[in-house]
């Protein structure tokens, strides 16, 4: 018997065992000895005889949906915790295989923009509306609590803890601050050894950091200590959010085509500057004059070199020779594709042939934009300027940190069987759903009732053990993803963690939101909003302007969990935050 299913019958039994039973008094005549009874009389007085103690209506607990099991004990509740929390990793599992699965089929851009998103977010999107749909108002109120637990402490622990690990298990050597893929020689220096990342996780990382603007817009009342425009400030934040929510969707949609806009602008960048270089070598230097401008007498005996039949322009075939002999082995290269965009760009006349005064100012146009680029300063010991070796430099450095192609791939293709990868995807995600939206509800009720018998806040219960049950999936792919040392899958594994975060904050946040306008509850939360905004912006600002990330900046993660979460007591119990 494996040990899931050891569990469930586990928990079977628990939940067999925990319905209401009736205990019946022995009753009867008493005899000489006190235990003894003829069945006529009843015996009071004998608790010690009673099957199950007697229940004040205090200590009475409502059973979930009118069956599933509730207790009042402080173990009781803990076991419930765990049973459904496990019950909540499971659906988180199955959400996030069942994704996979679909993502083989149809790619990135609408599913991988659209549905990854708000599935991985589901769970906690569940939890949240649970938490304050429950009863009356002043239920509710008390156990929203939870919802905004579980939202402020999975941001915080996938910025920390996860984020943390996955520098650990995905660090490699960092030669000139640059990690290579799979290398591993320099074990735990925390220098020498890290990860990098492609640029599109920098953007990824300021979205993110975007993303708690409703944050301070709902919170502008509490810090003006104004108590009338707090109803007015929810329901803008909660417009603010479902905007940003559309907004980040119509980005991920479309990050795919203009990924590949912006690697064949700079594949042809990278053409550019070979070109000027191969040049440059040939003219022994002198491609310029000596006040920086171009040589317009040494391009044209350049391009007599290349004109192989003389007959005064380039052909296709002429230019496909000259990038073949360049041998652009940095980057996968489609040769005609690379032709045709330096016709386009030398071709004025649209004769599909280069003539020597259209190569003479397409040549002057590279180098003016190499200039700007690179900056005209000299070579030392030479006199001669050295911008375009910079242009070049500086042109693979922009095409390895826009990643790999493979990650802007509009549809998979050779997938064996799709139909039967879609039906099983598409069960995955429904059974995913179906068992958050089932036991969201018993989960915050034993969150809410083991806060009552410990006399612990349930912020704090959510806040460190909710997360640990909906991140669970998401935490196991990241730490995956990042063990393979590439810094492809790292940038992969970084993007999903600043999604995950970025999902919480318009999703997550406009259920809260909007719970909290439609049934008049009180916004009060300023120490968890803080948390949020303190780890937020300090990883979003930490992560948008650097793609190196050396194995000491794990640090800085793993300090702010416990930081975020001293905070929140402080402020909760010194101050009164709440």
């Amino acid at each position: 018997m494996t040990f899931k299913h050891f569990l469930f019958l586990f928990f079977f039994i628990f939940c067999f065992s925990s319905f209401p039973s009736h205990a019946r008094f022995i009753a009867g005549r008493p005899s000489p000895t006190g235990l003894v009874s003829d069945g006529i009389f009843t015996v009071k007085n004998l608790p010690y005889l009673l099957l199950k103690p007697p229940v004040s209506a205090e200590e009475s607990c409502e059973q979930s949906y009118g069956f599933l099991p509730c207790t009042t004990t402080v173990l009781g509740n803990m076991f419930l915790i765990i049973v459904y929390g496990y019950l909540m990793y499971l659906a988180a599992t199955y959400l996030s295989y069942g994704s996979e699965l679909l993502l083989e089929i149809l790619g990135p851009g609408i599913v991988g923009g659209l549905f990854l998103p708000m599935l991985g977010a589901l769970p906690d999107a569940m939890l949240i509306l649970v938490s304050g749909l429950s009863g009356t108002v002043e239920t509710a109120q008390s156990q929203v609590s939870v919802g905004m637990g579980l939202l402020a402490g999975s941001t915080v622990m996938l910025l920390t803890v996860i984020w943390g690990s996955c520098i650990i298990v995905g660090k490699c050597d960092l030669p000139d601050s640059i990690a290579i893929d799979g290398t591993n020689t320099k074990g735990f220096n925390l220098k020498e050894s890290g990860v990098s990342t492609d640029i599109w996780t920098c953007y990824a990382a300021r979205i993110m950091a975007i993303s708690v603007i409703p944050f301070l817009i709902v919170q502008l009342p509490q810090a003006l200590s104004s108590t009338s425009g707090r109803h007015l400030a929810v329901l803008i934040a909660l417009i603010t959010s479902l905007l940003m929510l559309v907004s980040y969707c119509v980005y991920q949609v479309c990050q795919p085509w203009i990924q590949r806009r912006r690697l064949a602008f700079a594949k042809h960048k990278h053409v550019i500057s070979g070109i000027l270089r191969h040049l440059k070598k040939h003219a022994l230097g002198r491609l310029l004059t000596d006040d920086g401008e171009p040589d317009t007498e040494i391009i044209r005996k350049l391009f007599d070199t290349i004109d192989e039949n003389h007959d005064g322009g380039l052909s296709p075939s002429e230019l496909r020779a000259l990038i073949i002999g360049i041998r652009f082995e940095e980057i996968d290269l489609d040769q005609d594709d690379a032709v045709s965009k330096v016709i386009a760009d030398f071709d004025t006349s649209r004769d599909n042939l280069v003539q020597e005064d259209e190569f003479v100012e397409g040549i002057t146009k590279w180098i003016n934009e190499a200039k700007q680029t690179g900056g005209a300063y000299l070579e030392s010991n030479t006199g001669t300027f050295k911008f375009i070796d910079h242009f070049h430099q500086q042109t693979k450095r922009e095409h390895a940190l826009l990643g790999s192609e493979e990650q802007s791939d509009e549809v998979v293709e050779n997938v064996e069987n799709p139909r039967w990868i879609s039906i099983k995807a598409v069960l995955m995600l429904l059974i995913g759903t179906l068992i958050a939206a089932a036991f969201a509800d018993p989960l915050v009720d034993a969150v809410d009732n083991f806060s009552e018998a410990t006399s612990i806040p349930s912020f704090f219960i959510s806040f460190i053990a909710l997360p640990l049950a909906t991140n669970s999936s998401e935490a196991v792919s990241a730490i995956i993803f990042a063990s393979r040392k590439k810094q492809r899958t790292t940038s992969l594994t970084f993007s999903e963690l600043y999604g995950a975060v970025t999902m919480n904050n318009v999703l997550c946040l406009s259920v809260f939101l909007a719970l909290i306008y439609v049934r008049g509850l009180t916004w009060d939360f300023s120490s968890e909003v803080l948390v949020i905004l303190i780890v937020c912006i300090v990883m979003g600002a930490f992560a948008s302007f650097r793609t190196t990330f050396p194995l000491w900046t794990c640090l800085v993660a793993y300090i702010l969990y416990p930081f975020s979460l001293g905070l929140v007591y402080v402020l909760d119990y010194i101050f009164g935050w709440s």
